[in-house]
């Protein structure tokens, strides 16, 4: 199939809505033109497959082993460096000069230079994470366009999940860092307020992580600590999890690991217990801006964090991207979706575009012969040969 990769218009487009849903003035700044289409190459593929109503119908004529997943990492996945391996591919400084007048800083020095302490911070670490995924999206296009075009599904970890769908084109870029800016922002607020965090927890069969969680809160209230939290915040394999809540109860989940039969338990560097209603005061914020976001129906499979489906319409997109802040992330329930199939069908290709490879790890303790057609597309060092692996 014959595509070509449509530039975005120049012109920004007035999105910011008034409360009422109204257009007109707003608090919101306009966002400036988005610096490339991500998701051109997919309108295209769709259109020359003879009008069909969106990729799926395509997909659906293609041998499963030819179609692909894009798989888009969350907050955590961060390091100093990410993007020098990216520059040098076709509009990815665009992206970051986009970036510059959505955040009013140079998003691209913090993420090559620095300082970690600075990076770290969920107001910069969520932003840097999002554009940098995407400018893994643009070397990925550039090195193995077919992978674009073949691309049936996407989902991403947290944050992730809006980089996946301005990649499907429900969203423009521009518009998706100003909404990733607002909802940094207010969980930065939020989790500044309580004393909180994430643990990793690596299970057994036999871990009891409800009852730990409860008891964990009983803990929380002997130490005069109201309405404590601490439940589950991200299932991401078998037997693994990670809880958030107040720090108390963190720390009464290590200290009584054994009793729970937890393997391994792992303090996160995260500033606060996210995807918890500790982050309550944060989804009207983000709801706010979604209202004023044209939310446009995904040109490929997109699934939810908040229960493993796919989007099946815009207002469903803006629902559940507020509710996920305050949800657990179904990551493990996610990989059962997009990779369950009939024994002996073969696995699509699967590319973790982004920093870090934790994806990766994760889906190969969820389904090790879907890992078995994973990929990385690196964001640190450049390779010599543009051509060779990604």
């Amino acid at each position: 199939m014959s595509v070509r990769v449509a530039r975005v218009a120049r012109a920004p487009r007035a999105w910011a809505r008034s409360v009422s849903g109204r257009r007109g003035s707003s608090n919101c700044p306009r966002p400036p033109p988005a610096a490339v289409d991500v998701a051109a190459l997919l309108r295209e593929a769709t259109a020359a497959d003879g009008g069909s109503r969106d990729a799926e119908v395509a997909a659906g004529r293609r041998e499963p082993g030819q179609c692909s997943v894009l798989l888009f990492p969350g907050q955590g996945s961060q390091m100093v460096g990410m993007g020098r391996g990216l520059l040098r591919y076709p509009r990815v400084r665009e992206l970051y000069d986009a970036a510059r007048r959505v955040l009013g800083y140079d998003l691209l020095e913090l993420s090559l230079r620095g300082p970690r302490e600075a990076l770290d911070r969920t107001v910069h670490c969520q932003p840097a994470v999002f554009v940098a995924s995407l400018a893994a999206v643009e070397k990925l296009h550039h090195l193995q366009p077919a992978v674009i075009e073949n691309c049936v599904a996407a989902a991403g970890f947290s944050v992730g999940e809006f980089a996946a769908l301005v990649f499907a084109g429900a969203m423009e870029f521009s518009e998706g860092l100003y909404a990733v800016k607002i909802r940094a922002e207010a969980m930065q607020e939020a989790s500044e307020a309580v004393p909180s965090g994430m643990l990793s927890v690596l299970g057994q069969r036999q871990s009891k992580f409800a009852v730990a969680c409860l008891e964990a809160q009983e803990h929380c209230k002997t130490q005069g600590i109201e309405d404590p939290v601490c439940e589950v915040a991200n299932y991401l394999f078998p037997d693994c999890r990670v809880i958030s809540g107040h720090l108390e109860a963190l720390q009464f989940l290590q200290k009584n690991s054994s009793k729970y039969h937890f393997r391994r338990t792992k303090m996160l560097p995260v500033s606060g217990g996210f995807h918890t209603r500790l982050m309550e005061p944060a989804v009207e914020p983000l709801a706010q801006v979604l209202k004023a976001i044209d939310v446009k129906k995904p040109l490929v499979s997109v699934h939810s964090n908040v229960d493993g489906n796919r989007y099946m319409h815009p207002k469903h997109i803006q629902k559940l991207l507020a509710q996920q802040v305050v949800s657990p992330v179904k990551w493990e329930q996610t990989m059962h979706a997009i990779y369950e199939r009939r024994k002996g069908t073969a696995f699509p290709q699967t590319f973790e575009v982004g920093p870090g490879k934790q994806l990766g790890a994760i889906l190969k303790s969820c389904n090790l012969q879907a890992w078995r057609s994973y990929s990385h597309v690196e964001v640190l060092e450049a390779s010599e040969d543009t051509e060779g692996p990604l």
